[in-house]
């Protein structure tokens, strides 16, 4: 499929090229304010769909939402109408299209170009109108919130937040792209007379976006990570380490050193555990007590390891070997007595999932010979 991209520079563009161009079965023309007409009459001739992003939303000559968000869509559809054929176009709007300011008026009046030109031609329109669109690439300090503070906070430089309450409704810049090749892929239809939404859309306000992206930063520190697998969380949380500066996305976090290895917590879950790992010279025995609830996952993925358990009360026993080279988890079980001992001659590195994160004043943790 041939899709050419009005507004190509701008970071809904960027984020929908990259994926256009993943798939390996289209093929782009970028089109943006430095192109001329003479690109965009040869682009049209050659697309099979447009998606039209191009805009201006903080111009600095109010003038320009007229000459730009409608006359360049005015011009855009005479040349669709030039090629003779009924090329379905995605056009970007905004829900400021429902207001009466000089931004919304403008996209208003674009919206009513596109559907002109799809009434006359019968070419399928889809108009979105978007809010708050957000992730990586958005230009900070413009016209995103989310931008602003993702950059600013990543970055060690102030917010500020004159009004914590003021809701939001938010659009992850993955899902605003999601829908766009999905109308793509799918096929034209019929388009649609009515303004569309993005299908998966977020609510909140100023100061939670502030509240929930301090705590990003924030968890380096405690090494409790925030609930980042779904929702917009994790959309916030991609958008937020897409700001970082290359010398903070690494970050040194504590290391607790004695005369058998080291001892290191990665990363601690709000409700899951924690994930640590350690290490053990050849002959040293780790461990050595029990726990009641508390339940852990070890994986030795460097060197050769003996377990051993003794049931506290009946002291039975049993022993479980493993090897870096054979990839094997051992479960530790509550009321047996357990440790590790390194077996080999090499140093041995062992990765480690406890179920809860370690509270020294309820450790859960009983030293038991085996």
């Amino acid at each position: 499929m041939r899709v050419l991209v009005t507004g190509s520079k701008g970071f809904i563009a960027k984020n929908l090229i990259v994926r256009l161009l993943e798939s390996g079965d289209s093929e782009v023309s970028e089109y943006s304010r430095e192109s001329g007409a003479a690109q965009l009459q040869a682009a049209v001739r050659d697309t099979d769909f447009v998606v039209h992003l191009a805009g201006v939303n903080r111009p600095p000559d109010p003038a320009e939402f007229g000459t730009t968000n409608v006359g360049f869509t005015e011009e855009l559809c005479a040349a669709l109408r030039a090629t003779g054929r009924p090329i379905p176009v995605i056009f970007s709007s905004s829900t400021q299209a429902g207001m009466d300011n000089p931004y919304g008026s403008s996209k208003r009046a674009a919206e009513e170009v596109i559907h002109a030109y799809g009434n006359q031609t019968g070419a399928p329109v889809y108009v979105y109108r978007l809010a708050n669109v957000f992730g990586k690439w958005c230009r900070p300090n413009y016209n995103s919130v989310v931008a602003t503070f993702c950059h600013n906070i990543a970055r060690g430089l102030p917010i500020v937040v004159n009004d914590p309450s003021v809701k939001l409704s938010l659009a992850y810049v993955d899902d605003v792209v999601a829908e766009f090749i999905r109308i793509l892929r799918d096929g034209p239809g019929n388009g649609s007379g009515e303004p569309l939404q993005i299908p998966v859309s977020y609510q909140s306000t100023v100061g939670e976006l502030a509240a929930q992206i301090t705590a990003f930063r924030d968890s380096r520190k405690s090494l409790v990570t925030e609930r980042v697998g779904t929702g917009l969380t994790r959309a916030l949380y991609a958008t937020y380490i897409s700001y970082c500066a290359p010398d903070h996305v690494m970050y040194e976090i504590p290391r607790h050193a004695d005369a058998r290895g080291v001892f290191v917590e990665m990363l601690k879950t709000p409700d899951a555990g924690q994930f640590s790992f350690f290490t053990a010279h050849p002959g040293v025995t780790r461990g050595g007590h029990y726990h009641h609830s508390k339940t852990e996952k070890f994986l030795v993925i460097a060197g050769e390891a003996l377990f051993r358990f003794r049931h506290i009360i009946t002291s039975e026993r049993f022993e479980i070997r493993t090897t870096g080279d054979i990839p094997t988890v051992v479960e530790t079980v509550p009321g047996w007595a357990h440790d590790i001992t390194n077996t080999g001659k090499d140093e041995m590195i062992v990765m480690l999932w406890a179920n809860e994160n370690f509270d020294r004043e309820r450790p859960d943790t009983i030293a038991s010979r085996v």
